[in-house]
C-alpha cells in the first residue's frame, strides 16, 4: 500500500490550504483515515480522523477551522484547513488503515503559516 500526500505549502495567517492523501495498491478495504502533525519541538498530534462511515473527530485546537473528508471510491482523504494560524505550522502526515496492510503512513507534507 502506498500513500501519496500533497497540498502543503506556505500561507499567511488567516489563509487556507487543502491537503490530500491518496491510497493505492492492493487494497481490499480502507478503514479509519487520519491526519497527524508534528510541529517543531513538539510531539505528534492527532489532528482529525474519519471512519469509513463518515464519522469525524477533531483535536480541540482545530475544531471549527479544519474539515476532514474522504472519497471512498478514490481511497482518498482530504483536510480542508481554514483560518490558519502560526501554531498550525507543522509537517502533516496521513495515516490510513487498510486491509490488507494495517496502518500505513504517508511521507509528510509541510505546512507553514506566516504571521
Amino acid at each position: 500500500v502506498q500513500l501519496q500526500a500533497s497540498g502543503g505549502g506556505l500561507v499567511q495567517a488567516g489563509g487556507s490550504l487543502r491537503l490530500s492523501c491518496a491510497a493505492s495498491g492492493s487494497i481490499f478495504r480502507v478503514g479509519l483515515m487520519a491526519w497527524y502533525r508534528v510541529a517543531p519541538g513538539k510531539q505528534r498530534e492527532l489532528v482529525a480522523s474519519i471512519t469509513s462511515g463518515g464519522s469525524t473527530d477533531y483535536a480541540d485546537s482545530v475544531k471549527g477551522r479544519f474539515t476532514i473528508s474522504r472519497d471512498n471510491a478514490k481511497n482518498t482523504m482530504y483536510l480542508q484547513m481554514n483560518t490558519l494560524k502560526a501554531e498550525d505550522t507543522a509537517v502533516y502526515y496521513c495515516n490510513v488503515m487498510t486491509n490488507p496492510g494495517g496502518a500505513n503512513w504517508g511521507q509528510g507534507t509541510q505546512v507553514t503559516v506566516s504571521s
